[in-house]
């Protein structure tokens, strides 16, 4: 997956490869407070969209257009810089698109009021894709760490942040 951060081509396509493989089948662990989820998409979020059947069931393409409408549209991501557009994608899908949002404003000094508009585009733009990637990381990892959950899935959230910097 290398070769983004510095400005390679990062599209939902791919960044939906790399989340799945992240997020896994099915699962219902008792500290997550997403319950029961599949392919990383938790029922709320499914029966948002519609879905009725069987989390074990969700099906794959619809997994793949829920992550497109309400994470990767929702950050504004292909009018990201391709450096940050899967940290990003990642983040809201880990933690929600107005946490991700929050991290992204704090990281280039624009207001953090969750709303990714005109100045925060602007004040993202004013910086590089790295200094941007790292600095939001660093937000996340630091928010994470402060979870009372913190403890079932250190381990986890650990590793997808430093995919994340390697990426």
């Amino acid at each position: 997956m290398g070769g983004y951060a510095s400005g390679g081509k990062m599209n939902f396509d791919t960044a939906i490869k790399h989340v799945l493989q992240i997020e896994g089948d099915y699962s219902d662990h008792p500290d997550d407070p997403g319950g029961k989820t599949r392919f990383g998409i938790t029922e709320a979020v499914a029966r948002r969209a519609g879905y009725r059947g069987d989390m074990r069931e969700l099906p794959l393409d619809l997994a793949k257009r829920i992550y497109r409408v309400e994470y990767w549209d929702a950050v504004r991501a292909d009018e990201l810089p391709a450096g940050i557009r899967l940290v990003m994608f990642d983040a809201a899908v880990n933690s929600g698109v107005g946490q991700a949002i929050r991290w992204l404003q704090r990281a280039v000094g624009a207001a953090d009021d969750g709303v990714l508009g005109p100045r925060t585009l602007a004040a993202v733009g004013a910086l590089s894709a790295d200094s941007v990637r790292m600095r939001l990381l660093a937000q996340r990892l630091r928010f994470m760490t402060n979870l009372p959950n913190w403890g079932s899935f250190s381990r986890g959230w650990a590793r997808r942040i430093c995919d994340m910097l390697e990426t």
